[in-house]
């Protein structure tokens, strides 16, 4: 059973949110944020699976929430619920670490499916806004020279945006800890980033959109 956390400032689309969502096979709605904060602290103190996030709160934006709940728990996904089809938004959103980008106008059966979806490790992108933004990342992608990468820079890149620590990289590649933390230190160099949060958001949303 998957945990979710609405997040949105109106109190009559949460209540919408939470009946939808209740009643979805699979999802289990533990509460209700109608602030950034908010979200926030229910998200470190719940722990939800899946965080369905407004962009815009009164208190700040949906974004910047989004950054915070994944840096404090990476295996949290966030699928971010927004009128706004904004390429700088979404590009916005999938560096925040954000799982899904999704309209508004999405029907209540597909939204439904999309939250079980990303509950269970996939990543979403509506299709309205998914060409501009495939072509930005590419553009990205090769600014930050991310074919410079070695073989086990990529494998740890493509581990990381899984949540995986560097004990269970470790095992998994045949590497020492010492080694993957510094495989970490170059990659997070040659990218240009600057923390783990940051790599694993940078991995989760090239698979998002299949960017090689």
């Amino acid at each position: 059973m998957a945990r979710v956390l609405i997040v949105d400032d109106h109190e009559v689309v949460r209540m919408g949110l939470a009946t939808l969502l209740g009643r979805q096979p699979g999802l289990e709605v533990i509460g209700e944020a109608g602030t950034a904060a908010e979200a926030v602290e229910l998200a470190g103190r719940l722990h939800p699976d899946v965080v369905v996030m407004d962009m815009r709160l009164p208190d700040g934006s949906g974004i910047e929430a989004c950054r915070d709940i994944v840096s404090q728990r990476p295996e949290t996904r966030v699928v971010m619920l927004t009128s706004y089809a904004d390429e700088q938004a979404v590009m916005a959103a999938l560096m925040a670490g954000a799982s899904g980008y999704l309209l508004k106008q999405v029907g209540g059966r597909d939204l439904a499916q999309a939250v079980v979806s990303v509950a269970d490790g996939a990543s979403l992108l509506d299709p309205l806004m998914a060409k501009q933004v495939i072509s930005r990342i590419k553009e990205l992608a090769a600014a930050q020279s991310e074919g410079a990468l070695t073989d086990h820079e990529r494998a740890i890149l493509d581990l990381v945006g899984e949540g995986r620590t560097n004990r269970e990289i470790a095992q998994a590649l045949f590497l020492s800890e010492k080694t993957v933390r510094n495989y970490m230190t170059s990659l997070l160099h040659k990218l240009k980033l600057s923390n783990r949060a940051q790599a694993a958001a940078y991995s989760t949303r090239r698979k998002m959109l299949g960017v090689d």
